[in-house]
């Protein structure tokens, strides 16, 4: 069966996740997860693509990332990031051979109804996967420097975020609470069902309105009730 096309769009935040080969761990030290971010933050400027948030998990991550006006970026950054994750666990390890699955994956995000949710989303893996109680008490996402916990330069302010209060604490304390509401089943599988069949995170008018910008048809997600999935 051939592969489903990736829908990626300029200027527009796209979620991705990106596996380690055959679910092995990635991140197998804290130096791991630091050389990853190192990385991430020099690769984003070289290829001009936003980081609005992220999430490094054992043996996957999670990226919320808007490309500039060149729609290769995107592809561009991910393959650098698995590369040289690749070449420094090899040379560690005296190893050959591929550290992460062969294509990553990525879905265009809905910036005014769904760009906060999926940013809350990535940053709550860690809790849904009972490592942490709090989201805080992970240092490997990017939720400390949203709530002001910790100071980050490199990482971008999404529109969502910047319309959330008229100063930094109190945009900070506000995404806080939007974190803290309980989040609907529905919501939970809308993001990982859309990142996981390639389609948009977003809602029917919206993908109308890539399908135009686009000139693809674009699949939709089935109607009725949600599918039941794991937290």
């Amino acid at each position: 069966m051939p592969r489903t096309a990736r829908v990626v769009l300029p200027n527009y935040p796209h979620h991705v996740v990106q596996r380690g080969h055959n679910r092995q761990v990635v991140f197998a030290h804290d130096d791991d997860y630091r050389r990853y971010l190192r990385d991430l933050r020099e690769l984003k400027g070289t290829f001009g693509v936003k980081v609005y948030a992220y999430c490094l998990m054992t043996n996957h991550v999670h990226l919320l990332l808007a490309p500039g006006e060149s729609v290769t970026a995107l592809g561009q950054l991910m393959k650098a990031l698995a590369a040289r994750a690749t070449r420094y666990r090899n040379r560690l390890e005296g190893r050959t051979g591929t550290l992460w699955e062969s294509r990553y994956k990525s879905s265009v995000v809905q910036t005014d109804a769904y760009l906060l949710a999926c940013g809350r989303y990535i940053e709550l893996n860690p809790v849904r996967a009972q490592m942490v109680a709090d989201p805080a008490d992970f240092i490997w996402s990017s939720y400390r420097s949203r709530v002001g916990l910790e100071s980050n330069s490199w990482l971008d302010a999404d529109p969502c975020f910047e319309s959330l209060g008229d100063s930094h604490s109190q945009r900070c304390e506000r995404y806080e609470a939007f974190v803290r509401q309980a989040v609907s089943a529905e919501e939970t599988c809308l993001i990982r069902d859309a990142l996981q069949r390639g389609q948009l995170t977003g809602n029917n008018q919206f993908v109308e309105q890539v399908e135009r910008i686009a000139g693809l048809r674009i699949e939709r997600r089935g109607r009725g009730r949600p599918p039941v999935c794991d937290r």
